[in-house]
């Protein structure tokens, strides 16, 4: 862990050293609670923002941690040390509580207002955000509220190329990955390239799924064979149970990813741990991606699982084991609101949060998750919001389910709040 690490902060969070100064004449707090909104979704403080002669005060720690930018208080000289990215380039910055001067990578720069504590936390000048790390600032005094946009971040971007995909094929530049759901376990607990929805397409003049797939590589774009099943009559759990169907499965889907060039699978397993006992769905579901790992690793080929979130009704999915066999995971965060919710009716924020910050607290590593979102679910108005969940909690990307509604009105959107990583 580096001086910028989480250590750092929890050295803030814990300093009984620091004495918190009273909010009276010298920082009057406006009628009712100040809140923050980040990117569109309210963000918890562990101190309410201040004015202070006319200057809007807020956390440091709380709102830099949701912007990536990483922190550490020096208990000796009262100061706080911060580092972040703008622009692809790193600054550095010093505040020192009580000194209305801060330094930006070595140079003395005038502050609105000094820091100063309140609930041990460093509350400095909202300009702040805005002039040294890129941030957008606003204040709505009607409402009593912050509102921060950040900057835009490059995120790993994946695809899902179901089928109907072909006429936004021209999009898969845009993406790190994408997956092509071409293949599933049928009701016989057997891998098919056949079937309504999940199949080998037929070839559209000269453009093939095969040279579709080594098209994609060429672009830079790494094309994941994505494997579907819903344990929705049993087949999932037959597929995992049974050692001649597991073998089967395994040593079909190797061969499909080494003879097409793929250079990743995908496992799409839902449906597990509704019914029948989690922790057994758990074992199931892990020894079986184990043994695939161990498979794939053999043709240099990676490993991703789509997930139902920790706040959906399936429990069949030990998150921590998964994350350390896999490459990355996706949490498919949507399909909240309730049937016969009308089409295009946005995922509610709070519960894609909720998904997250479980997960995370299961044990999936930030840099491991990507966030799910489904287009068809959102609009041009609310698909920013899931991706500015994602940037807040670092996460290593998002996916979009799927390519075939990643329209141009969508596509200019999320190229305004985040771009590929471009690996």
């Amino acid at each position: 862990m580096n001086m910028w690490g989480k250590a750092a902060l929890a050295a803030l969070i814990g300093a009984t050293v620091i004495s918190s100064v009273s909010i009276g004449s010298s920082a009057a707090a406006v009628k009712g609670e100040i809140k923050v909104v980040l990117d569109d979704v309210p963000l918890p403080l562990g101190a309410s923002p201040v004015i202070k002669n006319n200057v809007t005060l807020v956390p440091f720690r709380s709102i830099a941690r949701a912007l990536g930018i990483d922190v550490i208080w020096d208990s000796k000289t009262k100061s706080v040390r911060a580092q972040g990215e703008v622009g692809g380039v790193t600054r550095k910055v010093v505040l020192r509580t009580g000194q209305k001067k801060a330094e930006v990578d070595g140079k003395s720069v005038e502050l609105l207002a000094a820091p100063l504590i309140v609930n041990q936390q460093v509350l400095i000048p909202l300009s702040f955000f805005g002039t040294q790390f890129g941030a957008k600032v606003g204040w709505n005094s009607a409402a009593n509220t912050v509102t921060i946009v950040s900057q835009k971040k490059s995120m790993h971007l994946r695809a899902f190329y179901a089928m109907g995909s072909f006429a936004q094929r021209d999009k898969i530049a845009s993406m790190d990955s994408v997956a092509f759901g071409w293949t599933r376990i049928n009701e016989k607990g057997e891998l098919t390239l056949e079937g309504a929805d999940f199949n080998w397409p037929e070839a559209a003049g000269e453009v093939t799924p095969e040279s579709l797939v080594k098209d994609t590589s060429a672009q830079g774009v790494k094309p994941y064979l994505m494997v579907y099943s819903v344990d929705g009559k049993g087949e999932l759990t037959k597929m995992l149970s049974d050692e001649t169907l597991r073998n089967n499965s395994i040593e079909n889907i190797v061969r499909l990813a080494s003879d097409n060039s793929f250079g990743g699978v995908l496992l799409d397993f839902e449906g597990l741990g509704l019914k029948l006992d989690p922790l057994g769905q758990q074992k199931l579901l892990n020894d079986y991606v184990r043994s695939l790992v161990k498979e794939l690793a053999a043709i240099n080929v990676k490993l991703s699982l789509a997930v139902p979130p920790p706040n959906s009704a399936y429990k069949g999915y030990d998150y921590k084991t998964l994350a350390s066999l896999a490459d990355d995971l996706v949490v498919m965060a949507h399909d909240y609101n309730p049937k016969g919710t009308p089409d295009h009716t946005p995922e509610p924020n709070a519960k894609v949060d909720e998904a997250i910050s479980l997960m995370i607290k299961a044990g999936v590593p930030e840099n491991k998750l990507i966030l799910g979102i489904s287009l068809w679910n959102e609009t041009t108005a609310t698909v920013d919001d899931k991706l500015g969940l994602a940037k807040r909690y670092g996460l290593k990307g998002a996916s979009f389910w799927r390519l075939t509604f990643y329209s141009p009105d969508f596509a200019n959107v999320i190229d305004r709040v985040v771009e590929k990583v471009g690996e």
